[in-house]
């Protein structure tokens, strides 16, 4: 099997947030980034992606959009936390295991609007697509 295409300037960013323990690459063009690792849902290798997030006040809980970019299918990295919701997160130097699940219809407007005051640019990618883009929200396990 191919190896995963994954573009240079993610890696690049990917080994930053590791080698520096966060300090950096936890800040990416100005806003929040955590590290989500998934298993493969063909291969089961452990998969790695740097994402925008948001957090829940008060709470343990991180939200994060797949957006990718408005393109017409879900990215990879949420059709596996769909597959297998147990995941690792690495939000700054901290490391630690969390359950996903994709935002219910009640609990996606809040959280959306919290998102795109993050990362305004999520409102153009889902205005670009007809999917629908899901909201995930992670809670530390």
């Amino acid at each position: 099997m191919a190896e995963r295409e994954v573009p240079g300037w993610v890696k690049e960013h990917i080994g930053r947030y590791l080698e520096s323990n966060g300090e950096d690459g936890h800040i990416w063009n100005g806003v929040p980034t955590l590290l989500l690792t998934t298993t493969g849902r063909r291969t089961g290798e452990a998969r790695t992606t740097p994402l925008i997030y948001g957090r829940v006040e008060g709470e343990e809980t991180y939200v994060i959009v797949a957006s990718r970019g408005g393109a017409t299918h879900h990215p990879s990295w949420y059709l596996n936390l769909v597959e297998t919701p147990a995941v690792k997160l690495r939000v700054g130097a901290d490391v630690f295991d969390a359950t996903a699940h994709t935002a219910s219809a009640e609990e996606k407007p809040a959280l959306w609007k919290m998102m795109a005051e993050i990362w305004p640019q999520y409102n153009d990618y889902q205005a670009k697509t007809d999917r629908v883009i899901p909201v995930v929200i992670l809670k530390r396990a």
